[in-house]
Protein backbone atom coordinates (compact mmCIF):
# COMPACT_ATOMS: atom_id res chain seq x y z
CA UNK A 1 0.00 0.00 0.00
CA UNK A 2 3.01 2.28 -0.14
CA UNK A 3 3.58 4.11 -3.85
CA UNK A 4 6.96 2.86 -4.58
CA UNK A 5 7.63 6.03 -7.29
CA UNK A 6 6.55 8.21 -4.52
CA UNK A 7 8.62 7.15 -2.11
CA UNK A 8 12.07 7.68 -4.57
CA UNK A 9 10.60 11.09 -5.90
CA UNK A 10 10.14 12.56 -1.97
CA UNK A 11 13.57 10.99 -0.98
CA UNK A 12 15.44 13.26 -4.02
CA UNK A 13 13.59 15.97 -3.19
CA UNK A 14 12.48 16.31 0.02
CA UNK A 15 14.72 17.60 3.25
CA UNK A 16 13.03 15.14 5.78
CA UNK A 17 14.63 12.66 4.03
CA UNK A 18 18.07 13.65 3.68
CA UNK A 19 19.34 11.03 5.65
CA UNK A 20 18.03 8.30 4.01
CA UNK A 21 19.37 10.29 0.81
CA UNK A 22 22.64 9.90 1.90
CA UNK A 23 22.36 6.68 2.22
CA UNK A 24 20.99 5.76 -1.21
CA UNK A 25 23.78 8.13 -2.63
CA UNK A 26 26.10 5.91 -0.47
CA UNK A 27 24.88 2.79 -1.93
CA UNK A 28 24.92 4.39 -5.22
CA UNK A 29 28.42 5.71 -4.88
CA UNK A 30 27.62 8.97 -6.77
CA UNK A 31 26.04 12.42 -5.23
CA UNK A 32 23.55 12.77 -8.03
CA UNK A 33 20.84 10.07 -8.28
CA UNK A 34 17.44 10.07 -10.23
CA UNK A 35 14.38 8.03 -9.65
CA UNK A 36 14.79 5.44 -11.68
CA UNK A 37 18.09 4.97 -9.83
CA UNK A 38 16.65 5.39 -6.02
CA UNK A 39 13.91 2.94 -7.37
CA UNK A 40 16.57 -0.03 -8.01
CA UNK A 41 18.55 0.57 -4.75
CA UNK A 42 14.64 0.37 -3.01
CA UNK A 43 14.15 -2.74 -4.37
CA UNK A 44 17.85 -4.58 -3.45
CA UNK A 45 17.88 -2.64 -0.27
CA UNK A 46 14.32 -2.46 2.11
CA UNK A 47 16.08 -1.02 4.89
CA UNK A 48 16.28 1.87 3.10
CA UNK A 49 12.25 1.79 2.53
CA UNK A 50 12.24 1.12 6.25
CA UNK A 51 14.25 4.30 7.01
CA UNK A 52 11.68 6.01 5.03
CA UNK A 53 8.61 4.90 6.59
CA UNK A 54 10.52 5.22 10.40
CA UNK A 55 10.87 8.90 9.12
CA UNK A 56 7.47 9.02 8.44
CA UNK A 57 5.88 7.40 11.49
CA UNK A 58 7.98 9.65 13.77
CA UNK A 59 6.74 13.15 11.92
CA UNK A 60 3.52 11.62 11.77
CA UNK A 61 3.28 11.01 8.00
CA UNK A 62 0.77 8.50 7.01
CA UNK A 63 2.96 5.45 4.86
CA UNK A 64 -0.37 4.16 3.63
CA UNK A 65 -0.40 5.76 0.21
CA UNK A 66 -3.89 4.81 -0.99
CA UNK A 67 -6.97 6.84 -0.61
CA UNK A 68 -10.31 5.59 0.24
CA UNK A 69 -12.71 3.70 -2.08
CA UNK A 70 -15.75 6.52 -3.60
CA UNK A 71 -18.60 3.11 -3.13
CA UNK A 72 -20.98 5.82 -4.60
CA UNK A 73 -20.07 4.67 -7.80
CA UNK A 74 -19.17 0.80 -7.49
CA UNK A 75 -21.46 -2.05 -8.82
CA UNK A 76 -23.66 -3.64 -6.05
CA UNK A 77 -21.19 -6.88 -5.36
CA UNK A 78 -18.41 -4.59 -5.13
CA UNK A 79 -19.76 -1.76 -2.04
CA UNK A 80 -19.38 -4.45 0.79
CA UNK A 81 -15.91 -5.11 0.28
CA UNK A 82 -14.93 -1.66 -0.47
CA UNK A 83 -16.94 -0.35 2.49
CA UNK A 84 -14.85 -2.65 4.50
CA UNK A 85 -11.65 -1.79 2.94
CA UNK A 86 -12.69 2.02 3.83
CA UNK A 87 -12.80 0.70 7.56
CA UNK A 88 -9.50 -1.38 7.23
CA UNK A 89 -7.49 1.86 5.84
CA UNK A 90 -9.30 3.88 8.70
CA UNK A 91 -7.91 1.35 11.02
CA UNK A 92 -4.53 1.14 9.89
CA UNK A 93 -4.22 4.70 10.01
CA UNK A 94 -5.06 4.78 13.55
CA UNK A 95 -2.63 1.94 14.48
CA UNK A 96 0.61 3.21 12.19
CA UNK A 97 2.09 5.08 15.16
CA UNK A 98 2.73 1.65 16.94
CA UNK A 99 4.99 0.27 13.96
CA UNK A 100 7.36 2.38 15.05
CA UNK A 101 9.69 1.11 17.96
CA UNK A 102 8.64 1.97 21.46
CA UNK A 103 12.22 2.81 22.25
CA UNK A 104 12.00 5.35 19.32
CA UNK A 105 8.54 6.81 20.72
CA UNK A 106 7.79 10.15 21.94
CA UNK A 107 6.04 8.68 24.62
CA UNK A 108 9.42 7.54 26.12
CA UNK A 109 10.86 10.61 25.33
CA UNK A 110 7.71 12.83 27.42
CA UNK A 111 8.39 9.89 30.24
CA UNK A 112 11.85 10.54 30.31
CA UNK A 113 11.38 14.18 30.17
CA UNK A 114 8.85 14.23 33.37
CA UNK A 115 11.31 11.73 35.32
CA UNK A 116 14.13 14.66 34.60
CA UNK A 117 11.65 17.32 35.92
CA UNK A 118 11.25 15.48 38.70
CA UNK A 119 14.36 14.87 39.70
CA UNK A 120 15.39 18.22 39.15
CA UNK A 121 12.42 19.72 41.59
CA UNK A 122 13.77 16.90 44.30
CA UNK A 123 16.96 18.88 44.30
CA UNK A 124 15.47 22.36 44.50
CA UNK A 125 13.28 21.19 47.41
CA UNK A 126 15.86 19.88 49.35
CA UNK A 127 18.93 22.26 48.75
CA UNK A 128 17.75 25.50 47.55
CA UNK A 129 14.83 25.04 50.07
CA UNK A 130 17.09 23.77 52.55
CA UNK A 131 14.38 21.09 53.78
CA UNK A 132 17.17 18.36 54.73
CA UNK A 133 14.88 17.10 57.44
CA UNK A 134 12.33 16.12 54.88
CA UNK A 135 15.05 14.49 52.12
CA UNK A 136 13.86 10.95 53.02
CA UNK A 137 10.37 11.91 52.21
CA UNK A 138 11.42 13.53 49.04
CA UNK A 139 13.51 10.73 47.76
CA UNK A 140 10.97 8.10 48.88
CA UNK A 141 8.84 10.69 46.34
CA UNK A 142 11.39 10.24 43.76
CA UNK A 143 11.48 6.65 43.95
CA UNK A 144 7.51 6.19 43.96
CA UNK A 145 7.81 8.23 40.43
CA UNK A 146 10.88 6.25 39.16
CA UNK A 147 8.11 3.01 39.71
CA UNK A 148 5.30 4.56 38.27
CA UNK A 149 7.27 5.72 34.76
CA UNK A 150 9.28 2.09 34.78
CA UNK A 151 5.32 0.16 35.19
CA UNK A 152 3.78 3.03 32.71
CA UNK A 153 6.76 2.41 30.47
CA UNK A 154 6.71 -1.50 30.44
CA UNK A 155 2.49 -0.41 29.88
CA UNK A 156 3.26 1.31 26.82
CA UNK A 157 5.43 -0.94 25.29
CA UNK A 158 3.24 -4.18 25.95
CA UNK A 159 0.61 -1.58 24.36
CA UNK A 160 2.55 -1.04 21.40
CA UNK A 161 3.74 -4.53 20.61
CA UNK A 162 0.23 -5.42 20.79
CA UNK A 163 -1.09 -3.22 18.42
CA UNK A 164 1.80 -3.82 16.48
CA UNK A 165 1.10 -7.00 16.02
CA UNK A 166 -2.73 -5.98 14.82
CA UNK A 167 -1.66 -3.70 12.65
CA UNK A 168 0.26 -5.93 10.12
CA UNK A 169 -2.39 -8.97 10.66
CA UNK A 170 -4.91 -6.07 9.43
CA UNK A 171 -2.11 -4.58 6.67
CA UNK A 172 -2.71 -8.17 5.34
CA UNK A 173 -5.72 -8.98 5.14
CA UNK A 174 -6.67 -5.07 3.46
CA UNK A 175 -3.91 -5.78 0.78
CA UNK A 176 -5.94 -9.11 0.16
CA UNK A 177 -9.03 -7.16 0.51
CA UNK A 178 -7.70 -4.92 -2.58
CA UNK A 179 -6.48 -7.74 -4.55
CA UNK A 180 -9.80 -9.08 -4.51
CA UNK A 181 -11.44 -5.91 -5.40
CA UNK A 182 -9.04 -5.61 -8.54
CA UNK A 183 -9.84 -9.19 -9.24
CA UNK A 184 -13.49 -8.29 -9.95
CA UNK A 185 -12.36 -5.08 -11.52
CA UNK A 186 -14.27 -3.56 -8.81
CA UNK A 187 -11.57 -0.83 -8.77
CA UNK A 188 -7.93 -0.46 -10.15
CA UNK A 189 -5.10 0.20 -7.51
CA UNK A 190 -3.51 2.90 -9.71
CA UNK A 191 -6.80 5.01 -9.18
CA UNK A 192 -6.22 5.06 -5.20
CA UNK A 193 -2.52 6.08 -5.64
CA UNK A 194 -2.12 9.15 -3.49
CA UNK A 195 0.50 10.55 -4.98
CA UNK A 196 1.38 13.60 -2.94
CA UNK A 197 1.63 14.38 0.29
CA UNK A 198 -0.12 17.68 1.44
CA UNK A 199 2.16 18.22 3.98
CA UNK A 200 5.01 18.22 2.10
CA UNK A 201 3.26 20.81 -0.66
Amino acid sequence: MINLNRVAREIKTIGLYDLVLQDVQRIAGKNRVDEAKILQILEKNPEILQDYMQTNVEYNLSNIHLKDINVQNLKDECKQEAQTFNENLEKLRALEKYTLDFEQSATLVIIFSIEFFVLFSVQYFIVLLNLKEWQWWIYSLFASSVAFAYWYGKKQSRLYAKNKQRYEVLYLQTLQLLEALEEKECIKKEDLLIHECEEHV
